[in-house]
Formats: C-alpha cells, structure tokens, sequence
C-alpha cells in the first residue's frame, strides 16, 4: 500500500487517510481473519450459518 504525503499535509492527516485506505481495502480484516488458524470445517460451518442467517433475514424482508 502507498500513500503519497500531499504537500503542506500534515503527518496526523497522512495517518488518518492511510488507515482509511487500509480500511476500504480489506487488508485489516484479512489479517485479522488470517491471525489464527482455522480448521477447514470451522471455516464451512461459520460460512453455512452466514448464509442460513442471510436466508432467513431475506424471507423475513420478502414477507413485509
């Protein structure tokens, strides 16, 4: 990741916009998912409930 320092841009607003940037990016939540290991079957259940809880809250939506 890069992040050119503007001129007159003081380091605290640098700083502020490079964790914006790392933010949208995705990187921060990739390493923290990536922090510990997690069984292949861990991975599949918390996926499977993911989708049973989106599922539910689509028919809930549907129905109003």
């Amino acid at each position: 990741m890069k992040l050119r320092v503007r001129e007159k841009e003081s380091i605290q607003d640098a700083v502020r916009r490079f964790r914006k940037l790392v933010e949208r990016s995705g990187i921060k939540k990739d390493m923290r998912r990536k922090e510990y290991y997690e069984k292949p079957s861990d991975a599949r259940r918390r996926a499977r409930l993911r989708a049973e809880r989106r599922a539910r809250r689509n028919r809930q939506q549907a129905g109003r």
